[in-house]
């Protein structure tokens, strides 16, 4: 067991309004979206955190943040023995800081009061919207063994992506001698790196920063409070200029990780967590994968065809066929209905048979997925009442649309939560 639990601090940036997740963070900030049937966005960096046997971990947040504080204190209690948190740390306003979070270097500057009386060597800085497993402690251990003042967490992507990202180039320590925030395609060129034998068979040429940063602790202050006291972003800011100042690492991770910034790159990746082996893996006894723990009965499913699907605990399932979906918790979905490559999050409760025969009665749609129904290459947010006969069918040629019941976005359907869609209802 190492000292870094001892040493290290951990910050999860819980993000701006989330805006390209809209709708799904309409009520919700980004990491209290709901992922894989039954988990939140904000489990998988906390999870990490665990796993890697770091247990002194801050939330920041400020937008929507009701729902990911119930979530947190719900979900993560350690022992009394031991000296481990997850706490929020939400934007407020002091007397020398009336504003709020102007960026991730700003929450991390407005934040710094709460560390001030823990005993730590590190801190650890993550973002709250990112699917990946990774080992921590790895990353620590190789940042204070090369005597780094900064490390940064890159991972090799390929041309048609790397202008989404801060790109550097580092020599044969790993040390970074250049960084660009987002560089325009015709840049390029210059910018390519030895990233391994197996990534450039892939055509991953490219070494983009994750967002994820290892900062000794009197450095993190200095560059915050005194050398940028005015920057407002890591990435843009604080991470080029600190390349000519001080020894920064590039730490090269080579595993699956997906930076899930807007509607379609969340639908893909809870997508591919139906592939046979998919390529983020929730079956790891050694990177389990935390949440909340639900008192709910087992899915029951009568007469179902089911093939590559998800299916999360709680669920009543009568549907003629699922392929490709992922169903998440106390889903109800009617008889004869198809769900195609779509991502069905649940409820939050169960309507009780008085209030499902009332309904009945007056032709209102129940809660979760009548009968007859065609849903494919949708997202159907929680508590929605989708009635029978309804068609709901994603796809390339869909213009973007925002409806008060469903947006679309990258031919993706989205259902609001909470919406109620009538008997007959097409899309």
């Amino acid at each position: 067991m190492n000292n870094f639990a001892k040493e290290t601090i951990s910050i999860i940036l819980g993000g701006g309004a989330g805006s390209r997740l809209s709708p799904l963070t309409a009520s919700r900030s980004k990491p209290a979206v709901p992922i894989a049937g039954k988990y939140r966005l904000v489990d998988i960096p906390i999870s990490n955190c665990i796993n890697s046997n770091l247990n002194r971990i801050f939330v920041l947040t400020q937008f929507n943040s009701a729902s990911l504080n119930q979530h947190i204190k719900n979900t993560y209690h350690f022992s009394s023995f031991s000296s481990g948190f997850v706490d929020i740390l939400a934007a407020e306003q002091t007397p020398d800081n009336p504003g709020w979070f102007q960026g991730t270097a700003d929450a991390v500057r407005q934040s710094l009061r709460h560390l001030n009386k823990m005993d730590f060597e590190y801190v650890l800085i993550l973002s709250g919207d990112q699917l990946y497993q990774m080992d921590f402690s790895e990353m620590i251990r190789v940042h204070k063994q090369s005597g780094a003042s900064i490390s940064i967490a890159t991972i090799p992507v390929a041309e048609r992506e790397a202008s989404e990202f801060g790109i550097l180039k580092a020599n044969n320590e790993n040390i970074i001698t250049s960084f660009i925030e987002k560089p325009n395609k015709a840049l390029l060129p210059d910018w390519v790196s030895d990233t391994g034998a197996l990534m450039q068979s892939k055509g991953r040429n490219y070494l983009a920063s994750m967002g994820i940063y290892v900062f000794n602790k009197d450095i993190l202050y200095k560059l915050l409070n005194e050398v940028h006291a005015q920057a407002t972003d890591f990435g843009k800011e604080i991470i080029p200029d600190s390349i000519e100042q001080y020894k920064v690492l590039s730490y090269q991770y080579d595993g699956y990780w997906t930076d899930i910034g807007n509607i379609y790159s969340f639908f893909e990746a809870n997508i591919a967590l139906t592939d046979e082996i998919p390529p983020f893996n929730l079956f790891d006894s050694k990177q389990t994968v935390y949440t909340r723990s639900r008192m709910l009965p087992p899915a029951k499913i009568s007469g179902t065809m089911i093939n590559k699907a998800i299916i999360a605990e709680g669920s009543i399932i009568h549907a003629a066929s699922i392929f490709q979906s992922v169903i998440g918790i106390r889903s109800r979905i009617g008889q004869d209905s198809i769900i195609k490559n779509s991502y069905i999050m649940g409820c939050d409760y169960y309507e009780t048979i008085e209030q499902i025969n009332k309904k009945n009665e007056n032709g209102e749609p129940v809660l979760g997925i009548g009968e007859r129904c065609v849903i494919e290459d949708a997202i159907v947010d929680k508590n929605c009442s989708i009635g029978n006969d309804v068609h709901i069918k994603g796809g390339a040629h869909l213009e973007k649309t925002d409806h008060p019941l469903y947006t679309i976005k990258d031919g993706i359907i989205v259902i609001k939560k909470g919406a109620v869609i009538p008997n007959g209802y097409m899309i």
